[in-house]
């Protein structure tokens, strides 16, 4: 499996998951229903999911993770 593969799946589960958190609350906090529910809870989890990218370098292919919970960038290989 090539390094930009586990950076989309690594991007799609942190959104999954998020995603699924979000909607549980909403559905127990909020009287939101129909279309609203999930549109909500994909805003929620687009916003706070974090951010995988790929960098090539002399070394190698890096994935570096962005979030608004970390200050800066960080290298997870």
């Amino acid at each position: 499996m090539g390094v930009g593969t586990k950076t989309l799946l690594l991007q799609f589960a942190s959104f999954a998951i998020l995603f699924l958190l979000a909607r549980i609350g909403l559905i127990y906090f909020t009287d939101l229903s129909g279309i609203w529910l999930p549109l909500v809870a994909a805003i929620i989890a687009t916003i706070l999911a974090p951010q995988f990218k790929v960098f090539k370098t002399d070394k190698g292919d890096k994935i570096c993770v962005r979030w608004i919970f970390l200050k800066g960038v960080k290298v997870l290989n």
